[in-house]
């Protein structure tokens, strides 16, 4: 069998409800902490970006006063310079803003993932605080009913007894007139 590792693993169902309650939850606190952390790691490359966009805008800055100050001293070769430098850099301020812009939706997206993720664990381990209580009250209601259902029996039981006492003594009583019946009889 040599792809036994490409078989799924069969899913077990927990018997206890409660437990299924619980694995659910356990599954989505992990789901949540894997978007918080890529939600996490967005943010951070978010902080990274929007410190590379004013780190180039301040190096154009400084680029345009440079070339100003080369332009006035006639160095042609520094202007030449410098506006290779201008351009690359503007490229690069592009494609960070541009960066900055797709990491942004994305980043609120993941957020607005890990609320809602993090809410519905919240309404589970709700779910679960009643369940846990219904199934509780259930247990007892159940233990209850089946005390009551044994004194119900016994009840019964007696009843049953007495009812067959009844019959006993009416049964003795219609003999007692037949006998009686019979010795006036004779």
């Amino acid at each position: 069998m040599p792809f036994l590792f490409w078989r799924k693993k069969k899913e077990t169902r927990p018997a206890d409800p409660l437990a299924a309650f619980d694995q659910l939850i356990e599954d989505l606190e992990r789901q949540a902490a894997e978007v918080r952390k890529s939600a996490a790691t967005l943010l951070a490359l978010k902080g990274e970006l929007t410190r590379s966009v004013e780190r180039y805008t301040r190096r154009l800055a400084d680029m345009a006063e440079r070339s100003k100050v080369a332009e006035s001293r006639g160095d042609t070769k520094a202007v030449q310079v410098l506006q290779r430098d201008r351009e690359q850099t503007e490229a690069l301020l592009k494609s960070t803003k541009d960066s900055l812009e797709r990491v942004e939706p994305d980043s609120r997206l993941l957020l607005e993932a890990a609320s809602d993720v993090g809410t519905r664990v919240q309404e589970l381990r709700t779910e679960r605080q009643s369940a846990s209580a219904r199934l509780v009250a259930g247990t007892l209601v159940s233990g209850a009913m089946r005390e009551q259902v044994e004194r119900i029996e016994k009840v019964l039981a007696v009843d049953a007894a007495r009812d067959e006492i009844e019959r006993a003594h009416q049964l003795a009583e219609i003999y007692r007139e037949e006998r009686q019946a019979g010795e006036k009889a004779e």
